[in-house]
């Protein structure tokens, strides 16, 4: 009798995507580009509705883009950690 990894072989949480396609189209997804430069969440997420916006949510992920660079802008300076 096959193993239970046999009969159910692992899959690479990168090779699998819910909710579509546009991440797997790219060379390199925008998570793997994250993480491999210790990217913070409000630039990963300005990275991430750049790369998808053509094809996903079109300038709706523009703006949610642009939403995370004005926080990012505004709690930065709030820690005075811009010039």
């Amino acid at each position: 009798m096959p193993s239970k990894v046999e009969m159910f072989p692992f899959k690479s949480a990168l090779q699998i995507q819910e909710g579509g396609s546009h991440y797997k189209q790219m060379k390199i997804q925008p998570i793997e580009f994250i993480h491999a430069n210790n990217i913070q969440f409000a630039e990963g997420s300005v990275i991430k509705y750049v790369s998808r916006w053509r094809s996903k949510n079109g300038i709706a992920d523009l703006k949610k883009a642009r939403h995370f660079l004005d926080l990012l802008i505004e709690l930065e300076t709030k820690n005075g950690s811009c010039s």
